[in-house]
């Protein structure tokens, strides 16, 4: 039996559901085909069950030095197991939350493989959905128009087998039934720095290999500097220049492998091997071979408003590679909605999308940095703010990192604002807001902000840009 749409959705993740709760309060008759649950790699097996870890990760060191507060915590011990129920716990929550929105919206869920067939019987041209269901008879789809988000899977390396037992990407390390003693990650980038971080506070000994010149390439060089140093300084050993010898694999009693530091061979063993090397879109077996979609191996070819050369087929989120974070794909799916409901056009801005990094410290970003401003020939004037000279982060116990902000000397706009240090990643919303708003370090500099206060920084190294903090 074929069932009409005006939109269906291939993939139930961040950026498909969002796009199909717009969808419905468009008006729009809507579909989603998930072939696993509602949610897809953010809530499952990224960026909720993470933070979840994360999150217990910060506890057990906090209270391991629950001393230097004054609280006498004794013999604090880690329960993993329990630790992998909460993010369990909070998994089930918000999937079931997610349940409840699609229901609202009264948007119709197929739980199988969905493949867009090319011209058939059903239509002239592609995009009819063949969703295959287990156990029963394919149901076929026919929509007006079509949104590709199916997201992403972890990226491996040619001669590595990733097995799940000695060789994990990081959808196995969130299923970890018991913690390793070692182990190696191979990746300095946001997953790989999230995973040192949080298994080092677990007690585990940690080997960071990266190939770059340094860790966290994406942020400013002062960031990853800092980022690493605080890394160091807790026990985690960085590699840097390093290419792995995939071939050199071995797995006896620990993985052995070794990697050519520029040009000298060193070996490296762990329990345990985590490959972290980015992730690449799930571009198989949905039928684009039926299409005249533009794709290569990794991830799909769209325009502005996310159209494919199909024109009534879109795609958005990981699959379409970028950036690759959440929040990009659930705005990228409100953004195809609304041109396929309205004609709308409405231009995402890239550069100035916060990004997160959340190890401890945290680290958050956005706008160009140093760096990259320099390179576009601008003149630039910098300030920084250390959170040591702010009061509540003596009361809070954290007190290394800064915040950076990068103005053009000539307009006065602002270009970049990047933090490491205590909860930044909540901190960075005012930068980005600053951004949108396209306001200068001076009137961030003139907003009052409430003392005692992490934000209070954010001010400070607004008017460091001109020379005018006033607690440093």
């Amino acid at each position: 039996m074929a069932h009409e749409y005006d939109l269906v959705i291939l993939g139930g993740g961040t950026g498909g559901y969002v796009a199909a709760i717009r969808a419905s309060q468009l008006g729009l008759k809507t579909a989603i085909v998930e072939r696993e649950l509602l949610g897809g790699t953010c809530l499952h097996k990224g960026c909720i069950p993470s933070k979840a870890l994360l999150r217990s990760a910060e506890v057990y060191r906090q209270s391991l030095n629950a001393i230097d507060f004054g609280v006498e915590a004794l013999d604090v011990k880690l329960n993993f197991e329990a630790v992998q129920k909460r993010k369990s716990d909070i998994i089930e929550s918000l999937h079931n939350g997610v349940k409840a929105l699609i229901k609202k919206g009264k948007i119709d869920v197929y739980y199988g493989l969905g493949r867009i067939l090319g011209p058939s019987i059903f239509s002239p041209m592609p995009g009819t959905i063949s969703v295959e269901i287990p156990g029963q008879e394919n149901e076929m789809l026919l929509p007006k128009n079509v949104i590709i988000a199916t997201g992403s899977k972890p990226r491996s390396l040619n001669g590595i087998n990733v097995d799940g037992q000695r060789i994990l990407s990081s959808d196995h390390a969130l299923e970890l039934e018991a913690l390793p003693t070692s182990m190696i990650i191979v990746g300095g980038g946001v997953i790989g720095i999230e995973w040192a971080s949080m298994l080092a506070d677990f007690g585990v000994k940690i080997t960071v290999i990266e190939y770059g010149s340094r860790i966290l390439p994406s942020e400013d060089t002062e960031i990853a500097n800092e980022m690493e140093k605080h890394l160091l300084k807790r026990g985690v050993e960085i590699v840097k220049n390093a290419e792995l010898l995939s071939d050199s694999i071995e797995l006896q009693d620990e993985v052995k492998v070794a990697a050519s530091i520029t040009g000298e061979l060193q070996t490296f063993k762990a329990e345990k091997l985590l490959l972290a090397v980015g992730r690449t879109g799930n571009v198989e077996g949905i039928g684009l071979e039926n299409t005249e979609i533009e794709y290569d191996a990794h991830f799909i070819k769209v325009n502005e408003v996310y159209q494919t050369k199909e024109k009534h087929i879109y795609a958005i989120g990981d699959v379409i590679g970028g950036m690759q974070l959440a929040h990009i794909a659930s705005h990228e799916g409100l953004v195809a909605v609304e041109h396929i409901a309205n004609g709308t056009k409405k231009m995402i801005d890239y550069p100035n999308i916060a990004r997160c990094v959340y190890s401890y410290p945290e680290a958050a970003s956005i706008g160009l940095t140093e760096e990259q401003a320099i390179d576009k020939g601008l003149n630039i004037k910098v300030g920084k703010f250390p959170f040591k000279g702010i009061g509540k982060a003596l009361v809070y116990g954290e007190t290394e990192g800064f915040v950076k902000i990068i103005s053009d000397e000539k307009t006065n706009d602002l270009l970049g604002v990047h933090m490491i240090g205590p909860h930044v990643t909540d901190l960075i919303s005012e930068a980005a807001l600053g951004v949108l708003l396209d306001a200068t370090p001076w009137e961030i500099g003139q907003t009052i902000h409430p003392h005692p206060s992490l934000s209070e920084i954010i001010g400070e190294a607004a008017l460091a840009v001109y020379g005018k903090a006033i607690h440093y």
